[in-house]
């Protein structure tokens, strides 16, 4: 502080965190950081600029009235997009000199406007220029590491060696004809990697050179500055006149001489771009914002027939949901909701649970990934605080929400609501503010971004309507009939918020054979690693269909029934030793004596 008041105003003193000077030194009779500053203050014998968060502000310098007064509060906003944008280019240079590689300006838009729309919980332009460090340092260790085909071509190259070690041995034709074709190859991969090794020393020299040659020209601009502060202007013209444009030209021609050697594709990449960009937003929040690949459009465009798979009889359903992931990878969803939100009713057992289940398993190549919520077990009033986390003072406030925690740790994921029509209605008003603005702010205040989600609400409320129809398709009729039994559980501003209401149709005998299909066809894969391959005749799917269908319950019987009749036999079989490792099993029906085994013995 003596230091700062002796300077004369010529040091501005600043305090990042200011708000922990409040009490830091205090000992029992002793002065701490805050009151030590407070008479240079009042005398104007040294500027202070303190940086602090809002709430610390309050809770700590606003106590402090004779501190507080001291100061001018100033509230600095978060910058818009924009304005990061400006403020990346600003210091792009800093970056790529501390990295030594290049940030395209394409790379720096692609920071601020995906950190803006993807990372939530924190604030630009951190968050941007985060990204842009992350990207750079990864490029550079590239350009450190051993490019892949070098890394592969040697690993090729050992691998030849310890087949011609172990073939020298042997005396046989087979072995010397191996040996010289052996020979050969190394001699070729040898030759490949020795131009390829040069190549690369060459890249890797100039993009060191141009590193170390921008580094310079930082310490240059420093100095100039320090030049022109002391007002030495004959130093300044020399540095900015003539070392400084002498740089610039040495890296012109280091860039030439790159881009002549690279000219037939390059080893090393310098680079960062928009796509590197992407790729970090997508490792650090799950969600897929870099570019499709052409294996993903193949099966984007396939959807349907990849949910179909699983969901048997509900094709409308099926199309619904598959345009929705559709408009969501090709980014023209509405930024402020969710990707999309359901309501899918039906009786039970027709496959409501079962597409939320295989959407999750499409997305992210397991049904783990869904985050299910029962409401069954939201029944009362004060279970609004399970979903969003309780309220400062009551027991469990540290513990966070059951949704809004499952979501801020994975904001892109499958929410099923089950059972929807069996919450309390102040469920509802937690759930409109999801559907309407994407976002919800738990127990702790702070706000939870569900845009990335797809919200899936099933009910049993068509239940009776569908059970009574006498054919399976869904009419419009009948549909209206259902939005009016909708209308008695739900307000108007909660059915008008949710983007599809999905009926599922009953499902019929045929409908049922393609699901005994499905699940036998598991049987056969859990069996698989045992070596056992179990085929089944028709006239079991025939009479697992009769046992397995009911009209009221739809699918669900079934899976007893294989369970029953066809799972618990195999077990007594295998447990017996009358099914072993290898065998062929063909399950049959005969009417008298019921499911019975053909196994045929591994020879």
């Amino acid at each position: 502080i003596n230091e700062v008041i002796d300077s004369q105003g010529e040091i501005i003193l600043f305090i990042d965190e200011i708000h922990m000077i409040v009490g830091a030194g205090s000992a029992e009779g002793a002065l701490d950081a805050g009151n030590m500053l407070k008479p240079a203050l009042a005398r104007g014998e040294i500027k202070v600029i303190g940086a602090t968060t809002i709430n610390e502000y309050r809770k700590y310098i606003e106590k402090d009235k004779a501190l507080e007064r001291r100061f001018q509060p100033v509230l600095v906003l978060e910058p818009s997009v924009e304005d990061t944008i400006a403020i990346l280019r600003g210091i792009k240079e800093k970056y790529e000199v501390h990295h030594g590689v290049k940030i395209s300006d394409k790379a720096l838009i692609a920071a601020a406007q995906l950190s803006h729309r993807y990372i939530t919980d924190r604030f630009l332009p951190d968050k941007a220029i985060d990204l842009v460090d992350e990207a750079a340092a990864r490029i550079k260790m590239e350009i450190d590491s051993m490019p892949q085909e070098i890394d592969e071509l040697s690993r090729s190259i050992a691998r030849l060696e310890i087949e011609k070690h172990a073939l020298e041995k042997d005396q046989s034709k087979e072995a010397k004809e191996r040996l010289q074709k052996i020979q050969e190859e190394l001699a070729n991969f040898n030759e490949k990697l020795n131009t390829l090794k040069a190549k690369w020393e060459k890249e890797k020299e100039i993009i060191t050179k141009i590193k170390k040659i921008k580094e310079e020209l930082d310490e240059l601009t420093t100095l100039e500055e320090k030049y022109v502060r002391e007002a030495n202007y004959n130093k300044v013209a020399e540095i900015r006149y003539g070392l400084k444009p002498q740089k610039q030209k040495e890296i012109e021609e280091l860039n030439q001489r790159l881009k002549e050697l690279q000219k037939d594709g390059s080893l090393l990449r310098e680079e960062v771009t928009e796509e590197d960009i992407a790729r970090i937003v997508s490792e650090w929040t799950g969600i897929p914002v870099k570019r499709m690949l052409e294996s993903e459009r193949e099966r984007l465009l396939k959807l349907e027939d990849e949910l179909e798979k699983r969901v048997v009889g509900q094709n409308h359903a099926i199309s619904a949901v598959a345009n929705t992931i559709r408009r969501a990878r090709a980014g023209i969803q509405d930024e402020n909701r969710p990707l999309g939100s359901f309501l899918f009713l039906g009786p039970t057992g027709v496959g409501k649970t079962e597409l939320a289940k295989t959407l999750a398993w499409f997305l992210f190549d397991t049904e783990k990934a869904m985050i299910r919520i029962d409401m069954s077990e939201y029944m009362e009033k004060h279970s609004v605080a399970r979903l969003i986390g309780a309220p400062p003072g009551y027991v469990g406030y540290e513990e966070g929400g059951q949704l809004t925690e499952a979501v801020r740790r994975r904001p892109y994921s499958v929410i099923l609501f089950d059972e929807i029509e069996k919450a309390h209605p102040d469920v509802f008003n937690v759930l409109l503010q999801i559907l309407d603005d994407g976002r919800l702010t738990d127990g702790q205040g702070r706000t939870v971004d569900f845009r990335n989600t797809i919200i899936i609400m099933t009910s049993n409320i068509a239940n009776e309507i569908v059970s009574r129809m006498d054919h399976p398709e869904i009419t419009e009729s009948i549909k209206e009939v259902i939005l009016g039994e909708l209308k008695k559980f739900f307000r108007p501003e909660f059915i008008n918020r949710i983007d599809e209401i999905i009926v599922f149709r009953k499902l019929g005998k045929e409908d049922i054979k393609r699901i005994i299909d499905i699940q036998l066809e598991k049987i056969n894969a859990r069996f698989v690693e045992r070596k056992i391959k179990i085929s089944f005749d028709d006239s079991v799917k025939e009479y697992l269909t009769k046992v397995g269908y009911d009209e009221t319950f739809g699918a669900r019987p079934l899976k007893r029934a294989i369970q029953k009749e066809v799972l618990d036999k195999i077990a007594l079989h295998i447990i017996s030793n009358k099914i072993k490792e290898g065998d062929t099993v063909i399950v049959k029906y005969d009417e008298k004596e019921g499911i019975k085994f053909e196994v045929k013995e591994s020879e």
